[in-house]
């Protein structure tokens, strides 16, 4: 089973830029999608299901804003649209699909890094989200949950770490959310079990050279519970091709879809 997960920074962008031909040539059985920054209706055909795959999209209510996605090879038993949360819900930030007993669902957590009341708002989803992880975690299933964390959890996780300290996605309250949810809450870092390396980043500021120097953030995960996680094989940030400020990350799962 290989999962892709990308923050694509407008769909519509990338459709301009290749990124529905090189994901015909990806193989990929679920694909996750974040920053939709579009509504359904003015998506194409190629957007809305593109050869082999069920589409789901889930909108911010704000036009040119947020939103995520699924592409499904499979169609899936159930798809959850949200949250429950109605504020965290009108930005499109949550969409699940069930296949059995897996889980796998597409996350954006909202940036702080707009100012305190933006900052607000994301502790505020980071302390909900954190009730939602321990209630998964009880009822048995297998889940993955990819998208953009907007977090970078440790050092090893983005260039300039030192002079990151206090700005939004590597505050110390964020990492110990991160710390708490890779340990007390059970769930696994997958991509980290798999490439252990540094200078492995998802993101990059389209400020600077940041992109050509690779001064980059890993804020793209692959979080799942601990069963699912173990059957990770392979791992790749794919940087051939660049369709975003963010990179796809690619895992393949030693699972039966």
């Amino acid at each position: 089973m290989r999962i892709i997960t990308i923050n694509l920074n407008g769909i519509r962008s990338v459709a301009k830029k290749g990124f529905y031909p090189w994901l015909a040539r990806q193989d990929a059985d679920i694909v996750c999608l974040q920053e939709l920054k579009g509504q359904v209706e003015q998506f194409t055909p190629q957007i809305l299901a593109p050869k082999g795959f069920h589409g789901y999209f889930h909108e911010a209510d704000k036009k040119g804003y947020s939103g995520v996605g699924l592409y499904c090879r499979r169609q899936p038993d159930r798809v959850r649209m949200g949250t429950g949360w109605p504020d965290i819900d009108v930005e499109g930030r949550y969409i699940q699909a069930d296949f059995g007993d897996l889980t796998v669902a597409s996350i954006y957590l909202p940036s702080g890094t707009s100012g305190d009341e933006r900052q607000a708002v994301k502790y505020r989803c980071m302390d909900r989200l954190t009730l939602f992880l321990k209630a998964m975690q009880a009822d048995g299933r297998d889940y993955i949950l990819c998208g953009d964390w907007n977090i970078a959890h440790k050092e090893i996780d983005l260039k300039n770490w030192c002079g990151n300290r206090k700005n939004s996605g590597f505050l110390p309250e964020e990492c110990a959310w991160m710390d708490a949810l890779f340990g007390e809450l059970g769930f696994v870092d997958v991509f980290r079990i798999l490439n252990q390396e540094p200078d492995q980043y998802t993101w990059w500021s389209n400020r600077g050279q940041a992109w050509a120097k690779n001064v980059g953030w890993r804020i793209d995960y692959h979080v799942a519970t601990p069963g699912i996680a173990q059957t990770a094989r392979a791992q790749s940030i794919y940087k051939r091709k660049r369709f975003s400020d963010h990179a796809p990350l690619i895992i393949d799962y030693d699972y039966a879809l």
